[in-house]
């Protein structure tokens, strides 16, 4: 008879993934499946990072993720999405949010929770920590590259496009330092 985490880790591998882009990032993945060869871990969510233009509200809800990239961005596609959302979005408080890499990792035993862990924070994984422990433990993974503010209000683009501009620059910045992150810790797994 299979162990329970054995049965819990294929119950999770197997199903579809519920993430909005329907499958793990590519830049993510490989990491995401050297996981989950291993005996003791399995992966239950990731991003590599992205920027995501949504509604600002305090709960959860379907339909605030207006635009979401996985890549880096430009300023013509941006400058045309943001002109978009102007024409549809009347009334609500719009930000943009650039989120850096997220990874959490269920394990067997503390003991491979811990090393997960090590090898995280070596890799500059910063935001880490053993979130839940029992009968497995979770392992979340952050990175600290992130930007968050108001970009529309009341139809009005709050910004020019020098500030756009500068905003797009330290975004992909961001994006391409968490997933250097990933490369490394692929690499001390």
């Amino acid at each position: 008879m299979k162990d329970i985490f054995e049965k819990r880790k294929q119950d999770i591998l197997s199903k579809n993934d519920k993430s909005h882009i329907g499958n793990v990032d590519k830049k993510i993945a490989s990491l995401c499946e050297k996981i989950n060869k291993s005996k003791n871990c399995y992966t239950t969510s990731s991003c590599s990072g992205r920027v995501v233009i949504m509604i600002d509200q305090q709960k959860k809800a379907e339909n605030l993720f207006l635009l979401v990239y996985h890549d880096l961005i430009n300023f013509i596609d941006l400058k045309k999405d943001l002109s978009k959302i102007l024409s549809e979005n009347k009334k609500n408080i719009i930000k943009f949010k650039q989120e850096p890499c997220i990874l959490h990792v269920a394990c067997k035993n503390f003991e491979d929770a811990e090393e997960i862990l090590n090898c995280a924070r070596i890799s500059g994984w910063k935001k880490s920590g053993i979130i839940s422990s029992g009968k497995r433990f979770i392992v979340e993974m952050n990175s600290t590259e992130k930007l968050e503010f108001p970009i529309i209000d009341k139809n009005i683009l709050l910004v020019d496009d020098y500030f756009l501009k500068l905003i797009i620059k330290k975004a992909n910045f961001n994006l391409k330092k968490s997933w250097e992150k990933i490369e490394k810790l692929e690499k001390l797994i």
